[in-house]
């Protein structure tokens, strides 16, 4: 009999039977199944975190922070698929599809109406921050933790 046996799996998947993966956390699941169902059933609050954009270059050096949570009126430039090298401010975070639509990213339908071109988040970077009281110390935390974790 080979590593890999169908015998006493569930729906008769092939499941490794050496240990292939390692947990490093005894409550998180490396499940793939149960990761996509976690991901794509997740409520309003946890998808405003998967829905994170990089910040560009000059901002990850000014705030010390990769990345943010994205919102509606920050500027961001589009870096892959046909519209790189975009940039426009976010009109609208339609957090139930996993999408952000930008000015000036549309297209014209057959019957003249223009309607925006949905872009993944993960697929802009972030030019130009609104910032409120909640927004600095949300960057004020991320920095400091960032400091700490480097040693210094």
């Amino acid at each position: 009999s080979s590593d890999l046996s169908r015998e006493g799996t569930p729906r008769g998947r092939f499941v490794a039977t050496s240990s292939a993966r390692m947990k490093s956390k005894c409550s998180v699941s490396c499940s793939r199944r149960k990761n996509r169902k976690a991901h794509f059933t997740a409520p309003s609050h946890i998808r405003r975190k998967l829905m994170s954009a990089p910040l560009s270059k000059d901002l990850r050096t000014k705030y010390s922070v990769r990345s943010l949570p994205i919102r509606r009126d920050d500027e961001v430039m589009i870096v892959r698929g046909h519209f790189h090298d975009r940039e426009g401010k976010v009109t609208q975070v339609y957090r139930k599809k996993f999408r952000i639509h930008i000015e000036r990213v549309t297209r014209d339908k057959a019957n003249g109406q223009t309607v925006p071109i949905p872009v993944h988040p993960s697929k802009v970077v972030i030019t130009k921050l609104k910032l409120d009281k909640d927004r600095k110390a949300l960057l004020d935390r991320k920095s400091t933790s960032a400091k700490k974790g480097k040693g210094e």
